[in-house]
């Protein structure tokens, strides 16, 4: 670590749970956010301010004028570029020591496979159920933390899926795949601008958690907020051992385990 990466981190290195070599972890890291909207925004911001040293950042989107209410990442002066550029300028702004790989794609399987397999966290920062689901199979596939979040309205949600621990659900246990769930997005339903910055940091706090290993994940637990009264709900989730996703894998973990 340089004399320059001493001070910029300094008040992280302070910290008895994070310390030189907590700070060495995360800039050895490599962490995939997958939407560089509102949720990636915050997230992708507060892990390249951290000292994350490689950030995959996965978005096919342009910023738009109707973004910038709460998409923090873009500017006026970037409109009409690609979302995955334009966040990876405002990374350059706040650490220019920090490897950002823009990928300007739609997150598909055949993506996801190679995007992930690289990846020791990975961040749902998306808004559609389809593109979450795929996400949530390539990190079961893969073995690799996913950090999930989502908001609406002035409602948002935070958990973690974790298929490195065998009692840790998968997305698809609490939100099968098989379920018709309404599709709502923010340019029909409307979103409050501080939630996605809540719910965002909330994301980048649990990566950055995982990857030092301090203290307790969400895995298992679903954090869901109400902004309108800022109260927060926590329910408790358990794997599905009938899941079409990580049923197998939950099998294979006992087995290793025994």
């Amino acid at each position: 670590m340089t004399d320059d990466q001493l001070l910029r981190y300094s008040r992280h290195i302070l910290l008895d749970e994070v310390g030189i070599e907590g700070q060495q972890r995360l800039l050895d890291a490599n962490v995939l956010v997958i939407g560089a909207g509102g949720l990636g925004s915050p997230a992708v911001l507060y892990l390249a301010s951290a000292g994350v040293g490689r950030i995959t950042l996965v978005d096919d989107d342009a910023v738009d004028l109707t973004n910038l209410q709460r998409q923090i990442a873009h500017t006026t002066e970037r409109l009409g570029q690609p979302k995955a550029l334009s966040a990876q300028q405002a990374v350059a702004a706040v650490n220019p020591d920090v490897l950002v790989r823009p990928v300007v794609v739609r997150a598909d399987a055949q993506a996801l496979g190679e995007l992930v397999a690289a990846a020791d966290v990975v961040l749902d920062c998306t808004d559609n159920f389809q593109t979450r689901h795929a996400i949530n199979r390539a990190c079961v596939g893969h073995g690799k933390p996913l950090v999930a979040g989502a908001a609406i309205r002035f409602d948002g949600q935070l958990s973690v899926y974790d298929p490195r621990d065998a009692a840790s659900p998968c997305y698809a246990c609490v939100f099968p795949p098989q379920q018709d769930f309404e599709e709502v997005q923010c340019a029909t339903m409307g979103v409050f601008a501080p939630l996605v910055g809540i719910i965002g940091t909330m994301q980048a706090a649990e990566a950055l958690r995982l990857l030092l290993g301090v203290g307790t994940s969400l895995a298992g637990r679903l954090q869901m907020l109400d902004a309108k009264t800022m109260e927060w709900t926590e329910m408790r989730v358990r794997r599905d051992a009938a899941c079409p996703v990580c049923a197998g894998r939950g099998e294979l973990s006992r087995g290793r385990a025994g």
